[in-house]
């Protein structure tokens, strides 16, 4: 590993940003450590049904806080908290909120990496003299000098691949950023914190998203309006079968997401599944399991890591959730000139496309239950070409 002056890890109070910290300080790297306080893990609870306690399993809590100031002082490196709570209500957590009010399924931990965990980081980075930062993520950076790109590669240990939650980072971001752990796997990671003596060597990885206690959306949607004194918005209306029956009336679209079997409120001899939800018209339309195939999906907020731009059809692999196995898909640009405001105003690629750059997507074979707003990460092989948001 070539010697960096100051590098910046990301300490979130886990095995593997802590393991990352002892690899790089026993390397012989000059390390400091940094926490990013993002969230008041008591704040709303007790309201709705959000339990009173934070719940074990979740990361950025105190108790993270204290592993990772207690690891820090094992090996004896500087260690600081930096609050960042405002701006990742702001960038995160205002913008789930929204979303699900507006009928569409977020992905947070996307959003946080993105404008939180890289870009205020970089920033905190430099302001200590820090030259990089490194993080526990489980993906391969390298920089290809025939295409005068840094690419984004997914790692050894594919049951621990992060790659789909940091499409997003910019060429700028990939070349100040190191992952430690891209070329190992989990158990490799937990042995060499048992080497190195760090107390949390078996501490389970967290699960849940950190804001969400319990792990119930509906309940935060509600404690959270309530807090900031504003009204669930009335967004009630019909449920109805795919043929426009109209079959039953529901409480609001941010009760639903695609793909969604239980909680419909209606009975059916066969089982129903969420197939749309239009948040114009507050209908959602529900129908068999089969129905929820497509062949077809467009993106919008576009980012590429691996090419410039899209300017003609391309042959990849994408990912339509975490836990998807890439399917073979043909993407190429999209013509935006029948697209919604919405859907054209929320198209801005942060890699300079312009406003309004979409991508169309042609599976070889029907993918199940594509979501709107949740990711569409598409790849060449290994490599991360680019990925942007499902509308």
């Amino acid at each position: 590993m070539p010697h960096i002056d100051t590098i910046a890890v990301a300490m979130s109070g886990g095995v593997d940003s802590s393991a990352v910290a002892a690899i790089l300080a026993h390397s012989g790297q000059t390390v400091v450590g940094l926490t990013l306080q993002l969230w008041d893990q008591t704040r709303l609870a007790g309201k709705h049904g959000i339990p009173d306690a934070p719940k074990a399993g979740r990361c950025c809590s105190l108790d993270d806080v204290y592993d990772a100031r207690r690891v820090a002082e094992h090996l004896g490196i500087p260690y600081y908290v930096v609050n960042q709570q405002e701006r990742f209500e702001k960038d995160v957590v205002r913008p789930f909120v929204d979303e699900y009010l507006a009928g569409r399924t977020p992905i947070p931990c996307s959003l946080c990496n993105d404008h939180i965990k890289f870009d205020q980081l970089l920033k905190t980075a430099r302001s200590i003299g820090a030259d990089s930062i490194a993080t526990g993520h489980y993906a391969v950076n390298e920089y290809d000098p025939e295409r005068g790109r840094w690419i984004l590669k997914r790692p050894a240990d594919l049951a621990k691949d992060q790659t789909y939650f940091l499409f997003g980072l910019t060429q700028d971001q990939l070349a100040r950023t190191l992952f430690p752990l891209g070329h190992m796997t989990k158990p490799e990671v937990r042995e060499i914190a048992r080497q190195r003596g760090l107390a949390l060597s078996e501490k389970p990885d967290s699960q849940e998203i950190c804001f969400i206690p319990g792990g119930d959306y509906k309940q935060f949607l509600t404690a959270y309006l309530e807090e900031q004194g504003e009204p669930m918005p009335e967004t009630a209306g019909e449920l109805v079968a795919s043929n426009g029956e109209v079959i039953g009336r529901h409480q609001g679209i941010s009760n639903f997401t695609v793909g969604q079997r239980k909680g419909l409120g209606v009975s059916s001899p066969s089982p129903l599944y969420v197939l749309q939800i239009d948040p114009a018209s507050h209908r959602v339309t529900v129908g068999a399991d089969a129905e929820l195939a497509t062949h077809t999906l467009r993106v919008s907020r576009l980012n590429w890591i691996s090419i410039p731009t899209l300017t003609a059809p391309m042959r990849v692999k994408i990912k339509i959730r975490h836990r998807h196995e890439p399917a073979w898909a043909t993407i190429e640009p999209a013509d935006t000139s029948s697209a919604s405001p919405e859907s054209a105003k929320s198209g801005a690629d942060r890699n300079s496309d312009g406003v309004g750059a979409q991508v169309l997507a042609v599976f070889d074979e029907p993918q199940r239950a594509v979501t709107p707003g949740q990711s569409a990460v598409f790849y060449d092989g290994d490599e991360v070409v680019g990925g942007g948001r499902i509308i």
